[in-house]
């Protein structure tokens, strides 16, 4: 018996795992009790890492389709022709021509985050699409608004606050949630025993809202209503005090004079949340000896997602809370990714079809599908993916699908053949979550606590296996030969190839704020090697204003486009209507679709049900178990009802991920529990104003028996 520990890749989490092995069987896995994060805790997901790494589906050679089939062929060939084949669309229709789509895994695979962008650059393509148009964009674009750099997200201090208030989301189940933070369950009802409070604000009694000190419903796609009523009460009342962080912040004063006219009796109506409820909320924060406003999805993936996390920012700005300890703050990583990742951009060009703005190099996902089917100059015909599935994952995922049918090259780095890559002409699959050597950069930079692990592979790779990194980069090395690239250019990208990903950390390591300093010892991959239960480096510090990026170096409280976008908004009436409102829903055992192809995961009680208030199922004689049909603009759903109080009235819920019953996936253990897709029903005409950012928050649909 052989005894491993390393992190769990498959959340934002990071616990730290003991993988008892024996030979190439994996026998065991636990929480790590001696992991200086994690403590022990495990959630059903890192147990599962045993079903996906035996897995039987889970591909192990390239496939190319042909008319028969997929058939399996050799790693040099099937490289080739995935460049060859791309290169030939942009030479037949131009750069432009070919797509690139990230999946959310790429930010859990530490090759794949760093020999991505090379090939991205090497395709010099501007169709550039990943989940993070499906997730965070509006906590991007605040953070280059508003602090000058893409990266710096404020993280809560969840181990010193006295006041947590969460908006749209759930992180007991989520883990987290740009929000490092193994355990989350335990730190909230820590922060509760020693005298603090957890209130939640959403549609649904989420299991976070369970163990909340207080839970409000509010009316989906209104939290911006519901903020800009809170920061009403705090300017009428006299309650800012952003302490000496006013001295280094412009545009306070404007946003006071543009939220005056947003009392709480105007918001109340349309929210569905008393008038006294918002000042209460207000007051509470403000007087709170360290309080944190924190909103995730509800908030993000809604028609005003970036006015949500932009008032968030606010809320905590004017409270005091921004850099204070119980606060938020940002982090100090031992890797400085914000030295690798460009500050942002917003709205450098915008999409062909729609005029969707570009953020940071990347156009919105809600765009991709019709970018594909609508002829004309620039029109996608190729797509190079990694570890995505944005047929379950992007709005109006039936169109995505009949698109993908169509292109002339379609390229997949996954694991699988699922309802994406099934329509792929190559699908090339990198080694598994044991077979490669892993560090967290994404995640340590979003944690609550400044910490660092490495973790070596378990299991060696078979040796015709490739690892991302090595699929990236050999990608990367043949377009660049077909694009006539110069030979320092190719050089560059061997050198940085024969290096690989360890290497490469290393020396992010060591020329990070915790690396070599006047000869003395500091962190390299080495260092964390002999720390295999994760190195701590202590809370959450403030860093304003030295840490800000902004050309000026100061806080800007008042970015133009946010002011522009408050302008345009407008207060919606509140009418008698039978239309339902459709929101998702997450729980602890899974998180992408993929992971229901894990039997650990899958088995149980039905998940993929839609959830529906008592009063509303009344009105529609539905009971609670019956099928129904839920409709929205773009299609129609069946599936079983669950009838709840966990539900807001006038609100109905279906999970992510779901909806593997189309012809051709190698899915095994998904297909016998295939429920539906909710984003059959997603919109991808439905956006954020603006960022473009799809709104999965508040569809319109209606529901009926069968």
């Amino acid at each position: 018996m052989t005894l491993h520990y390393r992190n769990c890749p498959l959340c934002e989490a990071t616990c730290g795992l003991s993988i008892e092995t024996e030979g190439d069987r994996v026998v065991k896995i636990r929480g790590d009790e001696q992991d200086s994060f994690s403590r022990g805790y495990l959630c059903p997901k890192g147990v599962a890492l045993q079903d996906l790494h035996e897995d039987p589906d889970r591909l192990r050679r390239p496939l190319r389709r042909t008319s028969k089939g997929f058939e399996e062929i050799d790693w040099p060939s099937a490289l080739d022709e995935a460049a060859s084949m791309l290169r030939g669309v942009q030479e037949r229709h131009g750069d432009d021509s070919v797509a690139v789509y990230l999946g959310n895994p790429t930010v859990h695979n530490v090759g794949a985050m760093l020999f991505g962008p090379p090939l991205i650059r090497a395709l010099h393509t501007r169709q550039r699409f990943s989940a993070t148009s499906l997730d965070q964009l509006a906590h991007h674009l605040t953070a280059w608004a508003m602090y000058g750099h893409q990266l710096l997200i404020p993280i809560p201090d969840l181990e010193r606050t006295r006041l947590f208030l969460v908006l749209g989301g759930n992180p007991v189940a989520s883990n987290g949630s740009l929000m490092t933070v193994p355990d989350v369950r335990r730190r909230l009802l820590e922060l509760k025993a020693r005298g603090g409070k957890l209130v939640v604000v959403d549609p649904r009694r989420t299991e976070t809202a369970d163990i909340a000190s207080e839970h409000h419903f509010i009316v989906p796609g209104t939290d911006v209503f519901l903020l800009l009523g809170m920061l009403q009460t705090l300017f009428s009342e006299g309650l800012t005090r952003p302490g000496a962080l006013a001295q280094h912040t412009d545009g306070l004063a404007v946003v006071r004079a543009a939220v005056a006219g947003y009392t709480p009796e105007r918001v109340a109506a349309c929210t569905r949340v008393e008038a006294e409820t918002i000042r209460r909320l207000a007051r509470d924060l403000a007087a709170a000896d360290g309080g944190i406003a924190y909103g995730r999805m509800g908030c993000s993936t809604q028609m005003h997602g970036g006015l949500c996390q932009w008032l968030i920012q606010i809320l905590n700005l004017v409270t005091g809370n921004l850099d204070r300890p119980g606060g938020v703050l940002f982090t100090r990583p031992a890797l400085d990714v914000m030295r690798a990742v460009s500050r942002g951009s917003f709205g450098r060009w915008r999409s062909r079809v729609r005029g969707l703005p570009e953020f940071g190099g990347e156009l919105p996902t809600a765009t991709l599908a019709e970018e594909m089917d609508t002829p004309g100059p620039g029109q996608i015909r190729g797509l190079l993916t990694h570890a995505g599935n944005p047929v379950l994952s992007a709005p109006n995922g039936r169109r995505l699908d009949a698109a993908l049918a169509e292109l002339e090259a379609f390229v997949a780095v996954d694991i699988y053949v699922n309802e994406t890559t099934r329509h792929a002409h190559l699908i090339l699959p990198p080694t598994g979550p044991l077979e490669h050597a892993h560090y967290d950069a994404a995640f340590h930079a979003l944690s609550i606590r400044n910490v660092a692990k490495w973790s070596d592979a378990v299991f060696e790779r078979a040796p015709d296996a490739l690892h991302d990194y090595e699929i990236l980069g050999g990608l990367t090395e043949r377009m660049l030969a077909l694009r006539g690239a110069s030979l320092g250019q190719r050089a560059t990208a061997r050198m940085q190839r024969g290096l690989g990903p360890a290497k490469l950390v290393d020396l992010g390591l060591r020329a990070g704020p915790y690396g070599l300093r006047r000869g003395r010892r500091g962190l390299s991959v080495r260092a964390l090697r002999a720390a295999p239960h994760g190195v701590d480096l202590g809370p959450l510090q403030s860093q304003l204003p030295d840490a800000l990026q902004t050309k000026d170096g100061r806080i800007q409280a008042a970015p133009r486009i946010f002011m522009e976008a408050l302008e345009r908004l407008d207060l919606p009436e509140v009418t008698a209507s039978d239309a339902l409102s459709l929101i998702g829903r997450r729980e602890l055992r899974t998180n992408n679709s993929w992971m229901h192809n894990a039997a650990r995961l899958a088995g149980g009680r039905d998940r993929c049900t839609v959830w529906i208030h008592p009063d509303d199922a009344e009105k529609r004689g539905i009971r609670d178990g019956a099928q129904v049909r839920v409709t929205s603009r773009v299609g129609s759903v069946e599936l079983a009802a669950s009838v709840t109080d966990a539900i807001a009235p006038g609100v109905v819920s279906i999970p992510h991920g779901f909806g593997h019953n189309r012809e051709g996936i190698r899915l095994s253990v998904a297909e016998k529990h295939a429920g539906v897709s909710i984003n059959d029903l997603t919109d991808d005409q439905r956006v954020d104003e603006l960022t473009g950012a799809v709104a999965y928050s508040g569809v319109p649909v209606t529901l009926t028996g069968i």
